[in-house]
């Protein structure tokens, strides 16, 4: 693995032999830790926020589960 740093990006060079479904995982890891980067919102209102996004999911979607 190699790791270097630019002016403005950081570079990583891995293996192809590397377990894809681990470097997803990191990836993903890496975008939201980018998304949330600049974010000022406490750990509460990110709770509720993920509530509402769940409830009303869950309104939009519940008849394609429950008949």
């Amino acid at each position: 693995m190699d790791i270097q740093r630019t002016d403005s990006e950081i570079l990583f060079r891995l293996p192809a032999n590397i377990d894809t479904l681990g470097l997803q995982r990191m990836i993903d890891y890496l975008k939201y830790k980018e998304a949330t980067a600049q974010s000022r919102a406490d750990q509460t209102e990110i709770d509720k926020l993920a509530e509402e996004s769940k409830a009303n999911w869950w309104k939009e979607n519940k008849c394609r589960f429950v008949k």
